[in-house]
């Protein structure tokens, strides 16, 4: 079961790097890897869980984010409908944005991250609509359209892989500037 402290922080030389691709067939371990990520993500939004073992709630993490550098994210994005319990409740293997729209959205409360143990305030400007190709853990390719902020944590999660952390998004002069046109997202 991975724990808080099983999840590098800030500063740490992982978090700057780009991750390597994975190929497939995965291994035992990367798969139990993801698993567990995936596992982490559903034991920290239990509320039981997340206060016993003190986990931060989290709707994703990367593979960077527990010291292993490879291209591999977990998603766990609750949903408003009990007959749809999670918008996002999956692993991606190499994923990839190939497409975004031009039109930008941000957090009205800023984004937070489970390596980051602090609190950062501004706008952390994200594409409003995104289409990413990414593998299955069977090594079975898929393609999703994402809005709103499943792709605003899709983007977040892509971003660890390639050793970008949320806050080298924000306007560093201006933290609460807003660009021209952009949608304000409150969740």
């Amino acid at each position: 079961m991975l724990l808080m402290k099983d999840i590098i922080r800030e500063g740490h030389p992982t978090l700057r790097l780009k991750a390597e691709e994975l190929t497939f067939p995965l291994d035992a371990e990367t798969k139990k890897i993801a698993e567990d990520m995936l596992q982490f993500l559903h034991n920290s939004q239990n509320e039981e869980i997340a206060e016993k073992y003190e986990l931060r709630a989290g709707v994703g993490i990367a593979a960077p984010q527990i010291n292993l550098s490879k291209r591999l994210i977990a998603l766990l994005l609750p949903g408003e409908y009990e007959d749809d319990p999670y918008i996002l409740n999956m692993v991606m293997v190499n994923p990839k944005i190939v497409k975004h729209s031009v039109q930008q959205t941000c957090l009205k409360d800023g984004e937070g991250c489970l390596s980051v143990d602090r609190a950062v305030h501004g706008y952390v400007p994200r594409h409003q609509k995104i289409t990413v190709d990414y593998y299955t853990l069977d090594g079975e390719q898929k393609t999703i359209t994402l809005r709103g902020l499943a792709a605003i944590v899709v983007q977040h999660e892509i971003d660890h892989l390639d050793g970008v952390m949320f806050y080298d998004r924000i306007d560093q002069d201006n933290p609460l500037a807003l660009p021209d046109g952009i949608k304000v997202l409150s969740f």
